[in-house]
């Protein structure tokens, strides 16, 4: 049998994976929605087996990487979840106070894609920490629909407390500098937005395709800000140009990439969803916008 290619996958295809995704159909509706596309060798199962992340061949750096160093950590966040676990990572031997990054998770948990990131993050030179909102809950539970339900179990004001409490636990860690950023996705580029909402002292946010704040929210940010948007996204894209009105009036610094022709989630390696060329791209825009913001003045 043929082996299924990105180039296989029609739009609506990607456009029901994206209604699953974020909840808006359950996967017994998703399923029968996809067999109205099993023609030929695109069956149901080989659908749902291209479009399920594959997280065994996506690692881009290995956990046990000689040039860093990671461990789960646990801190506590009062006003949210209590004791959350994340995954603390930093360049090997570090001789110098780091500038520090929280990497947010989508809508499932800390999976493997996004500890990925805070390793990827680590390797450029920064402490970074990738908290998991589920910890109130055991944890993320090893594939991305149960923690989707997991997820769903808490708000997301509840686990927004959670992340404002990793930006304090690494501001204040003896190897960060003090200065500290934030890059989320999905769910996670919310809670970016949502972080520069209520931290006026973060140094930057980077939300990847996340929703915007409201518009009384919005006019608090002071911290600078790049967005990174999909242009197949209408979803999120929808909301820009009523955030962007507001970060202008108030001269709020930021710059917002649209990349052409990709959909929501084109940062995530381990789905078909991923598109090289705007991942390699918004990803090099986001290192160095955080190299240039979180050092000192």
């Amino acid at each position: 049998m043929k082996k299924l290619t990105k180039e296989d996958i029609s739009q609506e295809i990607f456009d029901l994976y994206d209604d699953y995704a974020h909840n808006k159909i359950e996967r017994r509706q998703f399923i029968e929605k996809l067999s109205l596309f099993a023609i030929g060798s695109l069956t149901v199962p080989s659908l749902l087996s291209f479009m399920t992340p594959n997280y065994v061949d996506s690692i881009t750096i290995k956990p046990n990487d000689p040039r860093i160093k990671s461990e789960y950590i646990t801190y506590q966040s009062p006003k949210g979840g209590g004791a959350i676990k994340g995954l603390l990572s930093q360049p090997t031997d570090t001789q110098k106070k780091l500038p520090g990054i929280i990497v947010v998770h989508e809508n499932r948990g800390l999976n493997p894609y996004i500890e990925d990131v805070g390793r990827r993050a680590a390797v450029e030179g920064f402490i970074t920490l990738a908290p998991d909102a589920l910890s109130p809950l055991g944890g993320y539970p090893g594939n991305d629909d149960a923690g989707r339900e997991l997820q769903k179990k808490r708000t997301r004001e509840e686990m927004l407390e959670d992340f404002i409490a990793a930006y304090e636990y690494l501001k204040s860690h003896k190897d960060c500098n003090g200065y500290v950023g934030v890059v989320g996705f999905c769910f996670g580029g919310w809670i970016s937005n949502m972080m520069a909402v209520k931290i006026p002292t973060l140094s930057a946010a980077v939300p990847y395709y996340g929703g915007q704040p409201t518009t009384e929210e919005a006019e608090k940010i002071t911290t600078p800000i790049m967005l990174h948007y999909a242009e197949l996204d209408t979803r999120v894209n929808e909301g820009w140009p009523a955030y962007e009105a507001i970060l202008k009036k108030n001269k709020v610094e930021h710059t917002a990439y649209f990349y052409p022709g990709v959909n929501h989630g084109f940062h995530n390696n381990t789905t078909p969803r991923y598109d090289e060329a705007a991942a390699t791209l918004s990803w090099s825009r986001t290192i160095d916008f955080f190299k240039e913001k979180l050092k000192k003045k």
